[in-house]
């Protein structure tokens, strides 16, 4: 018998992956800091949430509609420049300038060579 082969993990994977769990801890801090209590509960849940499931539909690995490559590039985009503006929102305007900037070099690798 011979076994699956297992797809190979690369440094870019990595980062990629790094880069959503920041973008959806961003999301997180800024629900449960930006808003007066009551609403932080609320946006501190649900923005992170929100961001968890629009990425499972449309931009991970096995997402559950199958889309063309550009419209998860989109997808992807809006979900870091969420975490992007969430930072500005904060006053950390040069975190998320950096953080942006980061990540959509990030998805610009990644889509290069998921395209190749």
């Amino acid at each position: 018998m011979s076994s699956p082969e297992r797809p190979r993990i690369t440094a870019l994977d990595v980062l990629r992956l790094l880069s959503e769990i920041v973008a959806v801890a961003i999301l997180l801090i800024w629900g449960f800091v930006a808003w007066p209590f009551a609403w932080n509960i609320l946006f501190g849940l649900l923005a992170p949430a929100l961001a968890i499931l629009v990425w499972a539909l449309f931009v991970s690995p096995k997402a559950v509609f199958a889309v063309h490559p550009f419209v998860r590039a989109l997808v992807e985009l809006l979900v870091f420049l969420s975490a992007t503006m969430a930072l500005w929102d904060l006053g950390l305007g040069w975190g998320g300038l950096v953080f942006g900037v980061a990540a959509v070099v990030i998805g610009v690798l990644h889509g290069r060579r998921a395209l190749a």
